[in-house]
């Protein structure tokens, strides 16, 4: 009875010890030193294992009904062992840490230590101070075991080390799957043989946070096609989708992903910040998801993106709308729901400037674009009165609204009419839905990164007969305008706005700068752009951003477009 009693004792101060601060038993087997394998009992091959020497946990005598009632509770927590973090930093910088009681408990002879502790890395145990300056091919996530010997009770030490992939002789052998973050980001590792294109998918294997896909990738983006560092989008297998269950309020079961790139947008988070506050403006809304992680191709530094949600059928069934819808894209500037391209002369065909993504007829099918067609020569060709009945009906006031809003808000100079999906059910003829897009134009650029003023009070009529017939419909204009007044007061209030941004720059600025010194000299005498006298360095063009979001703001809070 007596040693049943001893094993639940030290079972139920493991549990508290886990509650309270995320320990591990110092008597345990397993390698965590370094994070990242999703299996139940990770394990590094060649690792040391801790050990205190105290005996392994066994169960109870088979048939046992729990402790008698002279099993005393559990100790308290006295220590919580802590070194605080974590700690991030590159290959070849030095750390050091003060390993303490996470409770404020002290008294004589507290005696920390470290297990397993890493190759080069030191412990003085009376003062608790742990130093390591990791060296060549120690990159990882490194979860070490802290044990306070007076007490017995054990904490983690999470220390992430970076790949210095600036530092000469730098040596690439990052292990994915223990370099599952940089700098508190999560990182993606790329495999592929040969090249990707844009043609089509090709075999690629991913591992995410230990998790080993194997899946599908090609190139995405028609005027990114040239940028050195390109937009991708991953197709993953029905049985093992994609999944981060933390970011992004939970980004799980995805088939498809795409990565946005950051290389005409040197604050790293435009698009970012344009769909979450797209999210924010409403639940009903279509939301795309997205959240920033690292990018290795094939073992190599490859910087910093957005990952966010592929718009296609797997996207409209999460909101409750039918995978077998139509889906257009609105890829040109003739995608201005007129019947006159973006030069005045007739549109032959009709849906010039959009593409099918998906539904039946296919792309290229006759009848592909009847349900399309007809919306189109609806807002070209009906009178006012038709305009105003059937509005409602055919079209979600609420998403196009929104889109006049948002779009007028962010000053998107290159999303008024194209660069935007359409999505129809001819099953259930609901009204259509909008869904916005290729938003790294906006908020004080161009999609080539040259500046756009904050005062510029366009609203986007001429590219988008949409537009000039909503605004030309007081019926539909004057509520419109009053829902922006209650947005800017609401989730679009610049307050709001700017601790978003305040928020990402927290996340992203140690991982920005090392993409800035990876791709600084290209972005910079990109043909596209390389005659601009007025670049900025990251945190130059974070603070343009601020002070473009207040000016823009404050005029919006004075005068609408």
């Amino acid at each position: 009875m007596a040693g049943r009693g001893a094993w639940i004792r030290r079972a139920l101060v493991l549990m508290a010890c886990l509650g309270a601060v995320g320990c591990g038993s110092s008597g345990g087997t397993g390698d965590t030193s370094r994070a990242g394998v999703d299996t139940e009992a990770p394990s590094i091959p060649g690792a040391q294992t801790p050990t205190d020497g105290s005996p392994p946990l066994s169960p109870p005598d088979a048939g046992t009904q729990g402790p008698d009632e002279s099993t005393p509770p559990p100790k308290p927590t006295v220590c919580a062992p802590t070194g605080a973090g974590p700690h991030w930093l590159q290959e070849g910088e030095p750390l050091t840490v003060t390993l303490r009681c996470g409770t404020g408990y002290s008294a004589a002879g507290l005696r920390f230590t470290v297990s397993p502790l890493p190759e080069g890395a030191r412990v003085d145990e009376a003062s608790g101070t742990f130093t390591w300056t990791p060296g060549k091919a120690q990159a990882a996530v490194w979860l070490l075991s802290i044990t306070e010997h007076s007490t017995g009770e054990t904490g983690v030490l999470k220390v992430g080390v970076a790949d210095n992939w600036q530092a000469p002789g730098n040596v690439r052998e990052l292990d994915p799957t223990t370099y599952t973050e940089e700098y508190g980001l999560p990182v993606m590792h790329l495999f592929f043989e040969g090249q990707l294109t844009a043609g089509g998918y090709r075999p690629v294997e991913l591992v995410y946070r230990g998790h080993r896909y194997t899946a599908e990738a090609k190139y995405r983006g028609a005027t990114s096609s040239i940028f050195p560092k390109r937009n991708y989008t991953f197709k993953f297998a029905k049985e093992d989708p994609f999944n981060e269950p933390e970011l992004a309020g939970g980004f799980t079961g995805r088939r498809k992903l795409v990565l946005i790139t950051s290389f005409n947008d040197n604050s790293y988070i435009r698009p970012r910040l344009a769909f979450d506050l797209w999210n924010r403006m409403s639940p009903d809304h279509i939301q795309v998801k997205t959240f920033s992680a690292v990018l290795y191709v094939n073992g190599r530094f490859w910087g910093l993106f957005t990952v966010g949600d592929h718009v296609d059928e797997h996207l409209m069934e999460q909101h409750g709308l039918s995978d077998d819808g139509d889906l257009f894209k609105a890829v040109e500037a003739d995608a201005n729901f007129s019947r006159l391209d973006k030069n005045g002369a007739p549109k032959e065909p009709l849906q010039l400037g959009f593409e099918k993504k998906e539904g039946k007829p296919q792309d290229g099918w006759v009848g592909a674009y009847d349900t399309l067609n007809g919306l189109i020569a609806f807002i070209a060709d009906s009178d006012a009165e038709t305009f105003r009945s059937q509005w409602s009906s055919r079209l979600n006031t609420q998403d196009y609204e929104d889109w006049w809003i948002f779009n007028t808000a962010i000053l998107g100079v290159d999303s008024g009419g194209k660069n935007a999906y359409h999505y129809y059910d001819p099953a259930t003829q609901a009204p259509w839905r909008f869904i916005p897009w290729d938003l790294d134009a906006s908020f004080g650029q161009s999609w080539d990164t040259r500046r756009t003023g904050s005062t510029a009070l366009m609203n986007f009529a001429s590219a988008n007969h949409l537009f000039a017939r909503m605004l030309a419909e007081p019926t539909i204009a004057t509520p419109m305008r009053e829902r922006y007044r209650e947005m800017l007061r609401g989730p679009l209030a610049k307050e709001e706005v700017q601790k978003l941004i305040d928020g990402y720059v927290r996340e992203i600025h140690a991982v920005a700068l090392r993409d800035e010194a990876r791709w600084l000299q290209q972005y910079r005498t990109f043909e596209r752009w390389s005659d601009r006298t007025d670049f900025t360095t990251h945190e130059q063009e974070v603070e343009y951003l601020r002070q473009w979001v207040d000016e823009r703001w404050e005029l919006l809070n004075r005068q609408l477009p």
